[in-house]
């Protein structure tokens, strides 16, 4: 199954492709979409808007992991996880690819085994189950691929362990 996991942010958002089978998860691609703080709005939401149009023509997905958007004191970044939320939305739609939602809380606890874990640990464990030289960065990367693992291993059935990758066996561990 390929996934496209997105980490849905107005700056910086992330965008992971995973291919996945049972437990075992493959890197496709990993990249984040930026647009500047002093850009108008709309052109901003444009900028991230084709990016991820362009990421699924690229690479297809069957379906869509995204970051459900979170309350937190921060208005401002709520409206922009909000807004690309929408975007990412409209393009699953437009597309006819299925969207599932999943929250902070589980996407930790999906690739690291606790739903409070920091950015460092869920970059090092995204490392370790995709067998990377090295956490990908910025953040931002590393939560859309952790987005995509945990919409893979939480949409799957069980796999017998010899397919995991010596990473993965280690994780389960």
């Amino acid at each position: 199954m390929r996934i496209l996991g997105i980490d849905p942010g107005l700056t910086r958002c992330g965008v992971g492709v995973v291919d996945a089978e049972g437990r075992a998860v493959r890197l496709v691609s990993v990249d984040v979409l930026r647009s500047a703080a002093d850009e108008a709005l709309e052109q901003r939401l444009h900028r991230i808007a084709t990016g991820i149009e362009a990421a699924i023509a690229e690479h297809r997905p069957e379906t869509i992991a995204l970051e459900r958007v979170f309350a937190q004191h921060n208005v401002r970044s709520v409206m922009g996880v909000a807004q690309i939320s929408g975007l990412v939305l409209r393009a699953a739609a437009a597309s006819g690819i299925a969207v599932e939602l999943h929250t902070p809380s589980e996407v930790k606890a999906a690739v690291t085994g606790y739903g409070q874990a920091d950015k460092r640990q869920v970059g090092a464990m995204v490392q370790r189950i995709l067998g990377l030289d090295a956490a990908p960065r910025p953040a931002d990367a590393a939560d859309a691929l952790a987005i995509a693992i945990c919409h893979a291993w939480s949409a799957r059935s069980a796999a017998p362990t010899a397919a995991l990758t010596p990473a993965q066996r280690a994780w389960q561990a």
